[in-house]
């Protein structure tokens, strides 16, 4: 039985003529990218069966390459990954025309701005050398516990890292304090995420206008080199704004049935 097919869709752009992408599509059924249009939105397509698709490196890279190429004309609403409409008129009609005002909306807001994403880590075994250093307590804490039995020391040495851990968030939170004092003056929003490693200070991301991008850069740039004897950062962008946009859709008509 042949597959049902339908559009998968990648981003919203305001466009008012149809427009087709030097791009290839996540689908080898769908190489074309393009647009379906509704007065001055569009949304950015290519033709795919009606299936969930998986969240593979292949499919995953394939959805970023098409909006990164788009985002290089125009700028967009990211779809949620795996978005795909049963045809042309449920974009129109359940998606562009319904929520027109919504995503007109967003549009503007986007617009002439950049997400850019900022990690922060801590060298390896470098935080846990500043604690013993600066925190007198517990450098005597564990040294007291050095060279005792651990059957006999179980809930000291609990405690003990419960007084290294509360110490380690408090240089946390100093050190993203001071990372976000220097950025988000020049942010228009920022969106803190969570920490994902115990290496890690600070997980943000921040919506830049395209005349401060430059100056953003060399904020970065002033930061590592003040930090960088302690902090190792992961600085990337311009990216999709998925931290401060992704449009969800769910049809009317149940997609596959």
């Amino acid at each position: 039985m042949a597959e049902r097919m339908g559009k998968y869709i990648y981003s919203i752009i305001r466009c008012e003529q149809p427009h087709q992408f030097p791009l290839h599509g996540i689908s080898e059924y769908g190489s074309i990218v393009y647009t379906v249009n509704f007065q001055d939105l569009a949304a950015v397509v290519s033709d795919s069966p009606i299936i969930e698709y998986e969240r593979t490196r292949r499919t995953m890279t394939a959805h970023t390459e098409v909006l990164e190429g788009v985002m290089s004309e125009f700028t967009i609403l990211p779809v949620r990954f795996g978005t795909v409409a049963p045809n042309a008129e449920a974009i129109i009609e359940q998606l562009l025309k319904r929520r027109y005002d919504e995503l007109n909306h967003l549009v503007d807001e986007l617009e002439g701005r950049v997400e850019l994403g900022l990690k922060a880590f801590w060298y390896e075994g470098g935080i846990f050398r500043e604690v013993i250093e600066e925190y007198p307590d517990i450098r005597q804490f564990r040294d007291q516990l050095q060279g005792k039995p651990p059957e006999s020391t179980h809930y000291d040495r609990i405690r003990l890292g419960e007084m290294v851990e509360a110490a380690i968030q408090k240089k946390r939170d100093e050190d993203a304090d001071h990372i976000l004092g220097a950025l988000q003056t020049l942010s228009y929003k920022t969106r803190i995420n969570k920490v994902l490693t115990d290496r890690m200070v600070i997980n943000a991301a921040f919506l830049v206008d395209r005349d401060q991008e430059a100056l953003f850069d060399q904020a970065v740039q002033k930061l590592d080199a003040a930090m960088h004897h302690r902090l190792m950062f992961k600085y990337v962008g311009p990216v999709p704004p998925y931290n401060f946009v992704t449009i969800m859709v769910v049809w009317d008509q149940q997609v596959g049935s």
